[in-house]
């Protein structure tokens, strides 16, 4: 308990807010049904997880530095299990999608405080071995999910993938109170809230235009609206963070190419590799008739692949300069997801095996590696704060990728269908319509519609893949240094 006690801890919030993400993408039929949800709902129920992760993460670790790194963690914890318990009681998809936005709260503060934490404990090579243990925790939370939200929707039901957090918060609190110990920064730093406010308000804008531009159009006032907060937002945000004492996010290192490039690829990494996925269990479940736990084990090609990949990266590929890792990653991703085009209405989930298997492969090579180039790009007194703001890019990039690849598809649906029929079927409604359509006709509409948004998932990887190749070009010798260090500074909390 003494020496791995911590560890033990801290990889079961780790687990738990991880598995949140993909488990509830195999509920999304099931909770449609429940819930008489929207596909607009659907996508809200995915991003506002992502959302309040991505907004509150840099500002919670600068938070943690000050009133204790333990004492946040458990409170997060605590915050996360109270909105899953709202989750599986929510009567509708207006309160499950507000209840989501308070787990992301919750999950912002377990996820910034996770690597701090275990970097004041452990040192050497048992830093090595935690640091290895909870990559390995993370890559099994995204492999398992699926597989357990289908067994637990095809059972109990979808209300349960939510109610399965609160036994393990009770044992992650009691162990991360009786193994953890406190720890804060060597230094106080002013906490910036306005900047942590003006971004959330700049995300889940632009966000918000996005899904509005797939029911209403891109040129609805709406969604013009929508993206005009957006841009005022991100205005207000640039000018507080560049005149503020201690900013959340020092936009000077914005002059250096790489760190733009790594920030772009992680961007893209999350919305490529996930952000079709709700839309595919959509399609495997209401369209091709599949029960949650079969749809689930689809999606484990990409899980299993992604998992095995990571594991062996670190003993086969190390010394391999960061920027071939992440935009090799980025570019076997691309191209998985172009091989996810080729279904028709006469398709099967086979035809996605192959896709699914190289975009799991290049997860597996992308994932382990952002974290470790974004540290390498930057001084080591601002490590910290660029793997949060690489995290923070990458839950922005998947609730930005839900969001438009969403919109994506139900545009190209709408070209062989009505515009109310198309966004029923995209939301799981196939069998409302197949008394008024004919099945070949929902099945052609829907593979086309899942094929386009797969080309744009495709294009969106390849652009950051060779922005990556192009831009990071870290000198040999400084990257180990500068990976290494962060874990000892007050800024890790943002990472």
């Amino acid at each position: 308990m003494r020496v791995w006690g911590p560890l033990v801890a801290v990889c079961l919030g780790t687990f738990m807010l991880l598995l949140d993400v993909t488990i509830a993408i195999v509920a999304l039929p099931s909770m449609a049904g429940s819930l008489h949800a929207s596909l607009s709902d659907l996508q809200w129920v995915m991003d506002a997880y992502a959302l309040a992760l991505a907004a509150l993460l840099l500002g919670l670790g600068a938070a943690a530095d000050v009133l204790g790194r333990r004492r946040v963690h458990v409170a997060g914890i605590v915050v996360f299990a109270s909105a899953s318990l709202l989750c599986g009681l929510a009567p509708g998809p207006g309160t499950l999608v507000a209840a989501r936005v308070v787990q992301g709260m919750g999950a912002a503060a377990v996820f910034a405080t996770t690597l701090p934490l275990l970097g004041t404990v452990y040192r050497g090579r048992q830093r090595s071995v935690a640091l290895g243990v909870w990559g390995a925790v993370s890559g099994a939370a995204a492999a398992a999910g699926p597989v357990l939200g289908g067994l637990l929707t095809d059972g109990p039901g979808w209300r349960w993938i939510f109610y399965v957090n609160l036994p393990v918060s009770v044992v992650a609190v009691w162990l991360t109170l009786r193994a953890v110990p406190e720890s804060r920064g060597p230094r106080e730093r002013r906490l910036d809230w306005a900047g942590t406010a003006v971004f959330a308000v700049f995300a889940g804008a632009v966000t918000y235009g996005a899904v509005r531009a797939g029911t209403d159009g891109w040129t609805d006032a709406g969604t013009a609206a929508a993206f005009a907060v957006a841009v005022v937002a991100l205005g207000v945000f640039v000018a507080v963070e560049w005149r503020g004492p201690d900013p959340m996010l020092d936009l000077r290192l914005f002059r250096t190419p790489a760190f733009v490039a790594v920030m772009a690829g992680g961007l893209a990494f999350n919305g490529a590799a996930y952000g079709v996925m709700a839309y595919t269990s959509i399609w495997l479940q209401s369209v091709l008739g599949m029960s949650s736990i079969r749809g689930g084990l689809v999606l484990l090609w990409m899980s299993v692949a992604a998992f095995v990949v990571a594991g062996a990266t670190g003993r086969l590929l190390h010394g391999v300069p960061a920027r071939l890792t992440i935009g090799g990653g980025l570019l076997l991703i691309g191209s998985g997801a172009f091989c996810q085009t080729v279904l028709d209405a006469g398709s099967t989930a086979t035809a996605l095996a192959p896709g699914l298997v190289l975009v799991g492969v290049g997860v597996g090579l992308v994932s382990p590696a952002l974290g470790g180039a974004a540290l390498a790009v930057v001084p080591g007194e601002r490590a910290g704060m660029a793997g949060g703001a690489v995290n923070t890019f990458r839950q922005l990039g998947f609730a930005l990728g839900t969001a438009v690849f969403g919109t994506v598809l139900t545009t190209r649906m709408a070209a062989t269908l009505p515009h109310d029929a198309a966004h029923t079927l995209a939301g799981g409604g196939a069998a409302a319509l197949r008394g008024a359509y004919p099945e070949h006709a929902l099945r052609a509409a829907f593979a086309s519609g899942l094929n386009t948004a797969s080309t744009a998932a495709g294009v969106v990887a390849m652009a950051g893949g060779a922005l990556v190749l192009v831009l990071v070009r870290t000198p040999r010798q400084a990257a180990p240094q500068k990976a290494v260090r962060p874990l000892d500074e007050a800024e890790t909390a943002r990472s």
